[in-house]
């Protein structure tokens, strides 16, 4: 059948769960929005640059598996690149289109706005490279085979794709595929398929001390669920790193704590590196899920499900789709009683009304007010270390970003995954300094209607960067800005109510207040003292001051 370019994009988009496309118009994708605005069942949400709209893409796919960003060459998607890197890293699907020039201008190399002038109109591609797993420009004579290989990367490896459109094709009408686009997975080969499941069984049959350890691949790719099943059917013990948090429930009786090498909670390093049948998912370790390197697996007998294989042990099952590998080991592992251990239950807390807030008892107060099946995004620095320590309420998705790690990623991350899941109550926390790096992105948050919590961690500065140096140094100061005010700077008719709490009482009020009024969003600044810290941001600050400048390095005092 025929179609135009454009809307052969939008129909593959569609196709793969995308109704909102994110990003900032630009002269060069214009021509490609006039047709998206054509379109029925996707839109446009425009952000206010294109750094935010990739992290608000990030934000999107981590709630519908797959997120959409949309900019111009050059000024633009370079703009963006920072995000898309950030996907790459945190295993993030993301689809990333830029409007090019019109492919005349790129064959005869003439030079263009936004471009070096020199004529080279493949460095763009270029830079894309290393942070994509596909970064190509169509034209009407490939674009059927090249976006459609780019989708299918894109949601089979987790990763990045960068395609750039001349704005010259977007109205061109091409032949394409009468079959709808499918996102099936290949099927395993059958004879490797069954020789890994039983593989497994045999040697889970024999385990001592069989743990499963979970971390972020195990989302991405799909496989949260049927483990949760295999769990409770075979009544396995799992831990998860940091930057798998809160994928399993934190409060099941199975659950036995968080690993991170010597920083694991107690008991929990032993456990792990003598298992003798441990249960991974590509678990990637940096310093700061390791305990600064401190991990140790040389000793356990590791079982790795990646997407497409089974590292056993050192047995290898490739031409495996993962998800039929564990369908299989769900129905034949054996039914194993439930556990008489009871769950995890948080002490109850007690506020002191009069008293100052501190980072010792700010996160405790707070994991009080996390409901079931909240949205939980913690910005890296203070917020992610204050509540990785606080076991997250049961369905709670919970939202960080541990590898990458760029700061101000949360406040347009929170835009994304509320316009992708907007009936979930969405909780972030971020810094003062964090804040102040995309603040502006607040604008298209109270513009799209959402209601999203937004507690800002007001500790006047940069805390984190304070503890690993400069604790009062001018560098890692900002300004004060009146942070209550900036709902109605943004939008002066909004329902989103703002408050201020100094106190453990006054922070008491407002949580119930907010609780109480989930139709208006709330933006909650909590005042702490800038030299106050979580403990293991105490204790995260002189490590990494080691390990960055070394034994002659600088230290704090």
């Amino acid at each position: 059948m025929q179609t135009t370019i454009g809307d052969f994009i939008l129909d593959r988009l569609k196709a793969i769960g995308i109704t909102e496309i994110i990003g900032v118009p630009g002269d060069f994708n214009l021509s490609f929005l006039e047709q998206i605005e054509a379109s029925e069942g996707i839109r446009f949400v425009g952000a206010c640059n294109e750094l935010n709209a990739a992290y608000a893409a990030d934000g999107y796919a981590r709630q519908k598996g797959v997120g959409c960003l949309l900019t111009t060459y050059g000024v633009g998607e370079l703009s963006a690149l920072n995000g898309i890197a950030g996907a790459r890293a945190e295993h993030v699907p993301l689809v990333s289109l830029a409007g090019a020039p019109p492919q005349y201008a790129t064959e005869f190399r003439w030079n263009l706005h936004h471009s070096l002038a020199d004529g080279d109109y493949a460095n763009m591609l270029d830079s894309f490279a290393p942070f994509t797993e596909v970064a190509t420009r169509v034209s009407p004579m490939n674009v059927v085979e090249e976006f459609d290989c780019a989708l299918h990367t894109c949601l089979r490896e987790k990763r990045p794709v960068h395609i750039q459109i001349p704005s010259d094709i977007t109205h061109l009408t091409i032949e394409v595929p009468d079959e709808p686009f499918s996102t099936e997975l290949a099927t395993s080969d059958p004879e490797r398929l069954n020789a890994a499941a039983d593989y497994v069984l045999e040697h889970l049959a024999k385990a001592k001390d069989p743990i499963i350890l979970i971390d972020q691949d195990t989302n991405r790719h799909g496989f949260t669920e049927k483990f949760r099943a295999i769990i409770d059917k075979a009544q396995l013990p799992y831990s998860q790193l940091s930057s798998g948090k809160a994928i399993l429930s934190e409060r099941h009786p199975l659950f036995i704590g968080t690993y991170n090498g010597a920083a694991s909670a107690p008991g929990v390093q032993e456990r792990i590196e003598k298992s003798d049948f441990l249960v991974t998912t590509n678990p990637r370790f940096i310093e700061v899920n390791s305990g600064s390197f401190t991990h140790n697996l040389a000793d356990a007998r590791v079982y790795n499900f990646g997407d497409q294989h089974l590292n056993a042990d050192g047995e290898f099952f490739v031409g495996i789709n993962t998800l039929e590998l564990l369908d299989v080991l769900l129905d034949r592992i054996p039914e194993a009683g439930a556990s008489t251990s009871a769950a995890f239950e948080p002490e109850p807390f007690e506020p002191n009304p009069d008293a100052p807030l501190t980072q010792e008892r700010i996160w405790p107060q707070m994991l009080g007010f996390i409901q079931e099946d909240d949205v939980v995004i913690a910005e890296a620095g203070t917020s992610n270390i204050g509540l990785g320590q606080q076991r997250m309420p049961e369905g709670v998705q919970y939202i960080n970003s541990t590898i990458w790690g760029s700061i101000g990623f949360t406040l347009p991350c929170v835009l994304g995954s509320q316009l992708a899941n907007p009936e979930r109550r969405h909780v972030l926390f971020i810094g003062d300094g964090s804040f102040q790096l995309t603040a502006q992105e607040l604008s298209t948050i109270l513009r799209q209607d959402l209601k999203p919590i937004i507690v800002l961690v007001n500790n006047d500065g940069y805390t984190i960067e304070r503890y690993i140096l400069g604790m009062e140094r001018e560098y890692n100061e900002i300004q004060m800005w009146d942070y209550t005010a900036l709902p109605k700077v943004f939008m002066k008719d909004t329902t989103m109510e703002s408050y201020v709490a100094s106190t453990e009482g006054e922070l008491a009020k407002a949580l119930e207040d907010i609780a109480a009024h989930p139709e208006r969003g709330a933006f909650l600044e909590v005042r702490l003292d800038a030299f106050d810290a979580p403990k293991g941001l105490q204790a995260f600050g002189p490590q990494t001051a080691d390990f960055d400048f070394g034994p002659r390095g600088p230290r704090n005092a």
